[in-house]
């Protein structure tokens, strides 16, 4: 679809996988070259490589309406540019105890974030 749907004297596309079998094939790598498509792979097989990837195009489609259907890819670039900046800047994150990824990223000490309960469990066979 990529290919066939791409216009003419343009950037070429990149190819971005998790290195999954059926992309490694010299049958689909012999397709990417001959359409001048580059090819990117998640590096040393990391599946959480690949997560982070799909949660930041999730959050560009979802909370910033870029749309992969687009055509302008000046205005695409500018909203890109903009959610980032927002993302960053203004965004505060559950994760970051509600701070933003700048402001997290400015403090000299980090706490880490738990998620386990820190009231300890009563064993009741033990109490006997």
């Amino acid at each position: 679809m990529a290919i066939k749907n791409k216009p003419k004297n343009t950037l070429p596309l990149i190819h971005h996988s998790d290195r999954g079998l059926q992309y490694c094939s010299n049958d689909y790598q012999k397709l990417l070259i001959t359409n001048n498509i580059e090819t990117s792979m998640t590096e040393k097989y990391d599946p959480y490589e690949n997560a982070v990837v799909e949660r930041v195009n999730g959050i560009l489609k979802q909370e910033f309406g870029i749309s992969k259907t687009m055509k302008n890819i000046q205005l695409k670039k500018k909203l890109i540019k903009q959610s980032i900046e927002i993302y960053n800047q203004e965004r505060p994150h559950l994760s970051n105890q509600m701070l933003t990824p700048h402001q997290m990223h400015k403090q000299s000490e980090i706490k880490m974030k738990t998620y386990k309960s820190k009231i300890p469990c009563i064993d009741i066979d033990a109490r006997n």
